[in-house]
Formats: structure tokens, C-alpha cells, sequence
């Protein structure tokens, strides 16, 4: 009787040992640490043991750093183990490395933002960004370790490499400019018709003078590219209801400042005049004094003198007749002229003759037919001799009247009546035979130059190597390259274009520029566009108009974020241009972005969605395994106990006391055995994510954990 509880004890161990041995075969064995160490580069991947060939790392710090610049960084290994585990370990002492968010490309940084390694053994590549410390930093010293392992989840058979990296800073050589006060002039409004002017102030740290800034303009929306680089939009340009911007980057000549978006100013239609009429409906819209234009002669009816006659505006002698009509505009005494002779009727005394106007001696003989128009007693000169009929003592005598130098020859027949040393004019010229140069050329008498040719039909009478210009252009014919073409006389640069109509004429190599851009047609690409000269790339688009200016490639850039469009992926969205796992989401907004069965990792752990929810699978077929072996167990206690009672001695207090220490005993192993279950095996309850972007997670057991970037911490 005293034996049995000793016997029941002894029974309890043995049950206890049994169970925990079912336990550990039920549930799986515990993986190796797949997570990496911080700052460890410098020793390498010493943990593993280094086993076979070495691998290949490959990394892309920058041989230089600018202060304060974020970099991307790449980390790979090659070679080694075969397989694709792996895992790294980086430590810069100067600068910040970071991620774009907890598990990015399954990499975690420390507090100090110095040290980074990998969450999971997964991969054999990671990315990352290093911010460079600030200007006068010095260089940076980066150590790097990699490590190919064979997935045995342990450190025999891996092999490991690691290097170290020296990046001197590249120091500041240029402060960028900056625009301010950008706006456009009128604001924030502008009236239809009216030119958009951009402003903006420049300045430069450096003092560096503003050169090839870029101003691109802005309609509804969208680029208005024609006006690139202009500081105005003419008014021809602009409808009411659209809305104009501009933006500007200031450019010193060797760095770009930010660019500066300008407010936006909305067409409207104004009274720019201020005289109450709309300027869509004013004919005069910056003139307060006119409105209306009833004939359409572009003069307003108010000051129009004829408001209703398109063909008259003023009468400026204020005669009654419009200055068109009016002969005579300025002469409120006449307007019309019968015979076109210059003189107004008013004033003609002879107004339908147009060969007559004044008889100034008054003898009825109009001046022109008088040959005495001064003399009233005169008025023909029968034999032409220049004295009148009455006064003639030789009227019908044309050779002779007066021989006034007394030589013989009468005046008349004299060619020189008052020179007694010349008497004959062969010529005819008024010059004495005596004194002509040329006395048998009436059109000559000297030459000047002595060149052989008079005076008269020398166009150039002081110069003897110069006598006609055939042209009229002031040049001679011997100095003349066009003697027969007025608008030309020299072609300076030998093309045979003259200057004149040569739009480059001391280049040899150019004489049109079709498009007015400074460009001659030879060396412009596109000589009928104004705006592009150059096509750098061949591509067909000019460089003004093309994006990518170098690169045949790419034109265009339609979501502006620096990749052309038939490189990007994701041409319409500026957040994403790759998609390296070709699973449809973009590298940026991809957990995983070398992993096509997974994009999601919402907890932050580092393992995708997918993959997560098979794990919690395998630990609830884990937790129902363990149950059944409960109940097992529960059966074979209930069965011993059975068998104890059977043996029980005849005493039926003692056996009932007995029974019941018995029973208790094999409640108590069923109970310590569910605890033990319960405390090994929690569950997560619920998860979630705080304002402050952290993640947090409650428990089966009642405890609280919290994601903090590479592991789980219980609070």
C-alpha cells in the first residue's frame, strides 16, 4: 500500500519525459540566425567558415562624394557557394545610410545609420542609399564583407570575401543662382490682347553673371513649347480663358539653380482703357477716348471728321471737303484744281487752261504765251529775236538787233555781242571756240581730270580712273562687282552674292537664313524653323524641342522623371521607371523588386506576404499535431489509472483515496503539459501599423512586440 504513491510517481516522470520527447519530434527544428549582424564588416563574415573558392563582390560607392548628396548604392556577390543564400555587412564611418522603408530589398540599418546588413539570407544582391556627410567632411571609409552560403543553416560549407573603400570628397567649385520675385506682368489677370511678360530676379552667390537661363512657358497645363527661352508671349498668342505660367532655372554658366514655377495669370476680357467698353467689343481698347469704327477707316468716329465715309477722316483747312478729296488740304480758300495745273480754280485766271494761270502785266495774254509777260506793251516777238515787235527796229529780222562789244558782228550773229575776243561757238555750247576744251562737242566744254572725257559726261569729273556708273549707285564701273545692278557693288566674302542681299556677307560659306534665326540655310538643320538650328542626335527632332538632346533614343520625357519614354517601364508615372521582376509594379513601390511572387510585406518583417501566410499555415497544422497528441496521451493516462484501481487493496475508503490522488496526479501531468504547450506555441493576435509609420503586433500569450527595422522587440 505505501509503495503505490512511490509507484505513481515514478510513473508520472516517465510519462513526462515520453511527452516531451513526442513534443520535440511534433514540432520542426529551428532554423540558423538568416538574419546578418551589424558592424561586422571590418572583421568580415568571420562566424562562417570560409570553404572552396573566394566569391566576387561588386559594389558602386562613387570614387568621389559631394557633400550632403544621397547615393544609391548596389551591393552584389558572385561566384562562391552555388545557390542564391547570401548575406552582407557594410560600415561607413562619415555620412548616413538609410532605405527607402523597413525590409526594402531585405536591409536593415542600425540606429547610427553607419552600419547595414541583410534581414534575410535570401538574396545575393542588396540595395540601399547612402547620404554623403556635409562639405569639409573629408574622405570616407567604408569596409564591406559578402558572403555566398550553401542554405544548410549552419557555417560549415560557405565562403565569404570582404574590401575595404576610400572616398575623397570632391570639393565645391560653383554656389548655383537663384531666381526670386518671378511673376508675370499683368497679374494675376491679363486683358485678351494684351503681351504676358515673365520676371523674375537673378542672383548668384558667386557673384556669376546670369547666362543661357531657361524659361519655359506654360498654357493650361501643358508646355507651350514655341516660346522656349522668350520672356514674352505677344497678345496674338492669348484667349480669354486660358491660364499662362511660366517656369525659369537660372543658369550661371556652369550650374542650374531650382526651378522656379511663376503664379498663374488668367485671360480675361478687360477694359484695358478704362471708357466702359469691353476691349472684345472696344475697336480702340487702349484708347478711353474712342470705341467705334463705323466706315472701318482705323480712325474712331470721334475723331473721325467723316465718321461715315471710309475714304475720309480729316479737313484739316476745315473747308467742308476731306483732306482726300481736297487738291488743296491745307487751303481752306481751295479745293479743286479744273485743269491740273497746280494752281486751285480760285486762284487760276485762266482755270480750265492748263497751260496758263497769271497774267502779271495784265494785258489779256496769259505769262506763258506772252513773251513780255512783265511788259504791258509788249506781247510777240515776230522774228524770235528776244526784243518786242515794237521795240524791234528788226522785227522780221531774227539775226539782228544790237551789237553791243563793237567787233562788227552784230549781237545777234556774235556769238559773244560783249566779248570782243570771241565770236564763234562751234558747238554751241555758250563756251568760245577760243576757250572750249571740246569746241566741236556741244555737250562738252572742260575735263577736269584730263582723262579724256568732259566734265558733263564724266559722272565722276575730279577722278581719272573713274567716268561711268551704268547702275546709278554711285559706285563706278571699274570699282563696281555689279555695274549693271543698282542694289549691288561688292561681294566682300567672294560668294557671288552681293552683300547687300547676302545675309551673311563676310562668310563665304552662307548667304540665306530662310527662318531669320542667325543661322545660315547651309548650317541649320532646320532652316525653316526659327526655333531649332541643331539636332545633335540625328533623331529628327530638334535640340530645343528634344528632351534628350544626345541620345538618338529618346525624345520625349512624358512624365518628367529624368528616363525617356522608351526606357521607361512606366512612361506616365514619375514615381516608377523599372520593373525588374517583370511582376507588373514598379522597383519603387515593389517590397521585392528581384522577386516576381512577391510585392507586399506588410508587416515590415522582411518576408512577403505570400510566404508569411505559408509559414502561419505550417505553425497551425503544427498546434493541431500537438493536440492530437494530447488527446493520445489523455487516453493512456485514463487507461493507467483504470488499471491502478483494479489493484486497488479491499479497503473502499483507501481505494476511493487512492483513486482520487490518482486522478489528481493525472490532471495535474494534463495540465502542466498544456501549459507547457500554451507558453511555447503563442500566436499573433492582431497587427498594425501607428501614425508614426511603426508596426506593432499583439499575442496569444498577451505580450506586445514592435518592429524596429531588422527584428521584433517585446515591450
Amino acid at each position: 500500500m505505501n509503495k503505490k504513491p512511490a509507484f505513481m510517481q515514478s510513473f508520472n516522470r516517465v510519462f513526462f519525459v515520453i511527452f516531451i520527447l513526442l513534443v520535440m519530434v511534433a514540432i520542426p527544428a529551428a532554423e540558423g540566425n538568416s538574419g546578418g549582424k551589424h558592424n561586422q564588416a571590418g572583421n568580415g563574415c568571420s562566424c562562417h567558415y570560409n570553404s572552396g573558392s573566394a566569391p566576387t563582390l561588386s559594389e558602386n560607392f562613387p570614387s568621389t562624394y559631394t557633400g550632403g548628396q544621397t547615393y544609391n548604392i548596389q551591393i552584389s556577390v558572385s561566384g562562391g557557394v552555388s545557390g542564391s543564400a547570401g548575406g552582407f555587412n557594410v560600415v561607413v564611418d562619415k555620412g548616413t545610410l538609410s532605405t527607402p522603408g523597413a525590409g526594402i530589398m531585405s536591409v536593415s540599418v542600425d540606429s547610427s545609420g553607419r552600419s547595414a546588413t541583410h534581414t534575410t539570407n535570401s538574396y545575393r544582391s542588396w540595395s540601399f542609399d547612402w547620404t554623403a556627410p556635409s562639405s569639409g567632411s573629408g574622405t570616407t571609409s567604408v569596409e564591406i564583407a559578402v558572403l555566398t552560403a550553401n542554405n544548410q543553416n549552419g557555417n560549415n560549407g560557405d565562403s565569404w570575401t570582404s574590401t575595404s573603400v576610400s572616398i575623397p570628397e570632391i570639393p565645391p567649385a560653383n554656389s548655383a543662382p537663384s531666381a526670386t520675385n518671378v511673376e508675370i506682368n499683368p497679374n494675376p489677370n491679363a486683358g485678351v490682347g494684351v503681351d504676358l511678360v515673365a520676371q523674375y530676379t537673378y542672383s548668384d552667390p558667386d557673384g556669376d553673371p546670369e547666362t543661357g537661363t531657361e524659361i519655359r512657358w506654360h498654357k493650361n497645363g501643358a508646355l507651350f513649347s514655341p516660346y522656349d527661352g522668350m520672356t514674352s508671349i505677344p497678345a496674338s498668342e492669348t484667349s480669354i480663358g486660358e491660364k499662362w505660367k511660366f517656369e525659369v532655372r537660372p543658369y550661371d554658366g556652369t550650374d542650374y539653380g531650382t526651378l522656379v514655377m511663376s503664379p498663374e495669370v488668367t485671360i480675361v476680357d478687360m477694359d484695358s482703357d478704362g471708357d466702359g467698353v469691353y476691349d472684345t467689343e472696344d475697336a480702340f481698347p487702349t484708347d478711353p477716348n474712342e470705341d467705334t469704327d463705323s466706315d472701318g477707316d482705323g480712325v474712331g468716329d470721334n475723331a473721325d471728321a467723316f465718321p461715315t465715309d471710309a475714304t475720309e477722316t480729316s479737313d484739316q483747312d476745315s473747308d467742308g471737303v476731306g483732306d482726300n478729296a481736297d487738291v488743296f488740304p491745307n487751303d481752306p480758300n481751295e479745293t479743286t484744281d479744273s485743269d491740273e495745273d497746280g494752281v486751285g480754280d480760285n486762284g487760276d485766271a485762266f482755270p480750265n487752261d492748263a497751260t496758263e494761270t497769271t497774267d502779271t502785266d495784265g494785258d489779256g495774254v496769259g505769262n506763258n504765251a506772252d513773251v513780255f509777260p512783265n511788259d504791258p506793251n509788249e506781247t510777240t516777238d515776230t522774228d524770235g529775236d528776244g526784243v518786242g515787235d515794237n521795240g524791234d527796229d528788226f522785227p522780221t529780222d531774227a539775226t539782228e538787233t544790237v551789237d553791243t562789244d563793237g567787233d562788227g558782228v552784230g549781237d545777234n550773229a556774235d556769238d559773244f555781242p560783249t566779248d570782243a575776243s570771241e565770236t564763234v561757238d562751234t558747238d554751241g555750247d555758250g563756251v568760245g571756240d577760243n576757250g572750249d576744251k571740246f569746241p566741236t562737242n556741244p555737250a562738252e566744254t572742260k575735263d577736269t581730270d584730263a582723262d579724256g572725257v568732259g566734265d558733263n559726261a564724266d559722272v565722276f569729273p575730279t577722278d581719272a580712273n573713274e567716268t561711268a556708273d551704268s547702275d546709278s549707285d554711285g559706285v563706278g564701273d571699274n570699282g563696281d562687282q555689279y555695274p549693271l545692278d543698282p542694289s549691288e557693288s561688292a561681294d566682300s566674302d567672294g560668294d557671288e552674292v552681293g552683300d547687300n542681299a547676302d545675309a551673311f556677307p563676310m562668310d563665304a560659306t552662307e548667304t540665306l537664313d530662310t527662318d531669320g534665326d542667325g543661322v545660315g540655310d547651309n548650317a541649320d538643320v532646320f532652316p525653316t524653323d526659327a526655333s531649332e538650328t541643331l539636332d545633335t542626335d540625328s533623331d529628327g527632332v530638334g535640340d530645343n524641342a528634344d528632351v534628350f538632346p544626345t541620345d538618338a533614343t529618346e525624345t520625349l520625357d512624358t512624365d518628367g522623371d529624368g528616363v525617356g519614354d522608351n526606357a521607361d517601364v512606366f512612361p506616365t508615372d514619375a514615381n516608377e521607371t523599372a520593373d525588374s521582376d517583370s511582376d507588373g509594379v514598379g522597383d519603387n513601390a515593389d517590397a521585392f523588386p528581384n522577386d516576381s511572387t512577391e510585392t507586399l510585406d506588410s508587416d515590415g518583417d522582411g518576408v512577403g506576404d505570400n510566404e508569411q501566410a505559408e509559414s502561419e499555415a505550417a505553425m497551425q497544422r503544427n498546434i493541431n499535431t500537438i493536440g492530437v497528441v494530447i488527446l493520445v496521451l489523455a487516453a493512456i493516462t485514463i487507461g493507467v489509472v483504470i488499471i491502478m484501481r483494479s489493484k486497488a487493496d479491499s479497503n473502499p475508503t483507501s481505494s476511493m483515496v487512492k483513486e482520487r490522488e490518482l486522478q489528481s496526479a493525472a490532471a495535474g501531468v494534463l495540465s502542466e503539459m498544456a501549459l507547457e504547450i500554451s507558453e511555447t506555441t503563442p500566436t499573433v493576435t492582431n497587427q498594425w501599423t501607428d501614425e508614426a509609420g511603426n508596426t506593432w503586433r499583439s499575442m496569444s500569450d498577451g505580450t506586445t512586440f514592435w518592429w524596429n527595422g531588422s527584428d521584433w522587440q517585446q515591450v
